[in-house]
């Protein structure tokens, strides 16, 4: 018989080949190829399919084109090491919900399961956004804010100005009361006290103001505040609940104090040792410029003095409010309107306020997960750009541009408010993990792995994995909503090896995945 007999045969069934057939081989070498081209196909049925067989056939499949091709990860995916597929087994969650991918840094890949699948990402998504922000402007840059007079503008001996002070707003993201009321000081100490108008310039960006409740209905949470370029302490208000252990009862005032804003209602005390947060109910009710508060619950008294945010006003109503309030704490009076407007040719600046720069505000966002910081931020990478008046879409634009010319196409992503808080942000796992990469191989890798939650130390991590042998092993960044958990970063190994970890879970009973999250770092540190 004629043909060429495998010398692995004793291992292997013998395989013979006619001379014949080499050509045919050979002439269908372009179909080979097109199958390989379109091996992606095979994933898409993977991450579809939940029956072992299945996936044991195509896992020979890939291996076998990964053979005839040169790919050392056609089956990367094949499974969960032993522990965590038991771990992912205990949430009784399908596998079909998630996509996990583990990758030495600078090294090979352990595992991943629909690492190409987009899926919502919810909080973590602030990684592409701070990566690109600090990479594309730098972590020394910072934001100003900055009061200005016309040209011909005077204040009289007695303080009062004959003409608007100038407000030009730039898109400061972390522009708390006190920094307003010093700016404001400033303007003070040169003798100002009366002023006939105030004019901010909101130009910097387009129209980008959202409704608080269209995300889930809490339209007063502060997590869903809109940016703004002038937006002053998140555009929150501050409640304050003040123990008086003499009458056992709570004080509450509002901070800063408006008028036309007032606490109705009445906390509960309770004695004892404290159990943590208290729980505060809060209503409100708006009637003709008119906000009350109404507040409910019980607050154990040895918990000291504690406070709650929420949105009331719109950013713009806001910051108008917050400059009327701490213009008459300094001593002064506003005659006239507060309106948004442009600042004419020749305005001179009379005070400036510079922001923390962008390394530690990536920190705050990262740390806490902050939402509208984070949105401002895109819009200030757009409007860096030129893309002035900044608008989300074409903020979203170029941080897939800057993103691009790294060399990370980002297949697939839907960025869109750049927060995670969207029912329309995807992300692949991979796409993330070749971020990460490339962001440890950079010149703000520093800046940036600093900005992430310390596993067991801080951030919204900072509850989790508290043992020795996990505590601080890990930067990572968080995400979840209703049907949505997720986590991401940087995990350190006891032999010293360093990993990339992304873990995403959709489904309606997401917040299961947790348990399975803490398995998986907790293996990665063991290694």
């Amino acid at each position: 018989m004629t043909g060429l007999q495998a010398k692995t045969g004793s291992l292997l069934t013998p395989i013979w080949v006619r001379a014949t057939d080499l050509t045919r081989i050979w002439a269908r070498a372009a179909d080979l190829t097109r199958i390989w081209a379109r091996a992606t196909g095979l994933k898409r049925i993977w991450a579809r399919t939940t029956e072992p067989c299945v996936k044991q056939m195509l896992c020979g499949l890939a291996l076998g084109l990964s053979v005839l091709f040169g790919s050392s990860n056609a089956c990367a995916q094949v499974a969960l090491p032993p522990e965590l597929a038991r771990a992912w087994a205990q949430t009784k969650l399908p596998e079909s919900s998630l996509s996990v991918l583990v990758q030495e840094i600078g090294g090979p890949q352990l595992f991943a399961v629909s690492p190409e699948l987009p899926r919502n990402p919810a909080s973590v998504m602030k990684l592409v956004t701070t990566y690109a922000a600090v990479s594309r402007l730098g972590p020394n840059y910072i934001w100003h804010t900055n009061l200005l007079l016309g040209a011909e503008t005077k204040a009289s001996e007695q303080g009062v100005l004959n003409g608007p002070l100038y407000l030009r707003a730039g898109g400061d993201p972390i522009f708390l009361l006190q920094d307003l009321w010093r700016l404001l000081r400033d303007l003070r100490l040169r003798g100002v006290r009366e002023i006939p108008e105030i004019v901010i310039d909101r130009s910097i960006f387009g129209d980008v103001t959202i409704d608080p409740g269209t995300f889930d209905g809490s339209a007063y949470s502060p997590y869903n505040a809109s940016p703004d370029a002038f937006m002053v302490g998140f555009g929150a208000m501050r409640l304050v609940f003040s123990p008086d252990p003499g009458t056992r009862s709570w004080k509450s005032f509002v901070d800063p104090p408006m008028a036309g804003v007032q606490i109705d209602g009445n906390v509960q005390w309770v004695d004892g040792v404290c159990p943590g947060s208290p729980n505060i109910s809060t209503d409100i009710t708006m009637t003709e410029g008119t906000v009350k508060f109404r507040v409910s619950g019980k607050a154990v008294g040895s918990c000291g003095e504690f406070d709650v945010f929420r949105l009331a006003f719109s950013q713009q109503e806001f910051g108008a409010r917050v400059l009327r309030s701490l213009w008459q704490e300094l001593g002064g009076v506003i005659t006239g309107p507060i309106r948004s407007g442009t600042i004419p040719a020749g305005a001179i600046i009379v005070a400036s306020h510079q922001s923390p720069p962008l390394s530690e505000v990536i920190r705050l966002i990262n740390k806490r997960s902050n939402n509208v910081m984070t949105r401002v931020l895109l819009l200030t990478l757009g409007a860096e750009a030129g893309r002035r008046p900044a608008t989300v879409a074409g903020s979203v634009q170029v941080a897939q541009e800057v993103l691009a010319r790294q060399g990370l196409p980002m297949k697939g992503m839907v960025l869109d408010n750049g927060s995670g808080l969207s029912r329309n942000g995807v992300v692949s796992a991979e796409s993330l993990a070749q971020m990460l990469q490339k962001a440890w191989a950079s010149n703000v890798m520093p800046e940036y792995v600093a900005s992430l939650s310390i596993l067991g130390s801080d951030g919204t991590t900072r509850n989790r994995l508290r043992d020795p042998a996990t505590k601080s092993m890990a930067h990572l960044k968080t995400g979840a909503l209703r049907d949505v958990r997720s986590v991401a970063g940087y995990v350190w190994g006891a032999s010293g090896k360093r990993y990339v970890v992304i873990s995403m879970v959709n489904h309606e009973r997401a917040h299961e995945a947790r348990s399975f999250e803490n398995a998986l770092i907790a293996w990665l540190t063991a290694r």
